[in-house]
């Protein structure tokens, strides 16, 4: 039997959860520094590169994978933040992603597929792929 979480801890997990979301790079970088785990991930098993890749945060994704955070880090439905951010259309995030060393086919659906299914050819094109 296992304790229910520390309300102040799940408080807390929220914040640099949405820290990541909102871009906001400095707060959400001095937590990382303080000793929160750059791999750090939700309930659905996104981490703080994966929400801040799906919301466009190119900066903040570049700290965080900086200080460890794995780039290719699939969440509890098989996707990527680089499958994250082509979906979304996010070209500077893929760039950065890519620079880290992400793989366009890891995950499912993969970043070439979801860039397919998009008809993203700009990110197909910085994938190598067609």
């Amino acid at each position: 039997m296992s304790e229910a979480p520390d309300p102040e801890v799940v408080e807390l997990a929220t914040k640099i959860f949405d820290l990541a979301r909102q871009g906001r790079t400095e707060e959400l970088v001095a937590y990382v520094d303080a000793g929160v785990p750059a791999n750090l991930t939700n309930d659905r098993g996104d981490s703080l590169v994966m929400l801040a890749a799906y919301h466009g945060h190119a900066e903040a994704v570049r700290a965080l994978l900086s200080r460890g955070a794995d780039a290719d880090r699939v969440n509890d439905r098989g996707q990527t933040p680089l499958a994250g951010a082509a979906f979304k259309g996010e070209t500077e995030v893929t760039r950065v992603l890519l620079e880290a060393g992400a793989d366009p086919a890891a995950g499912t659906p993969s970043a070439v597929d979801t860039a397919r299914m998009f008809a993203r050819t700009e990110l197909l094109e910085l994938f190598g792929a067609q």
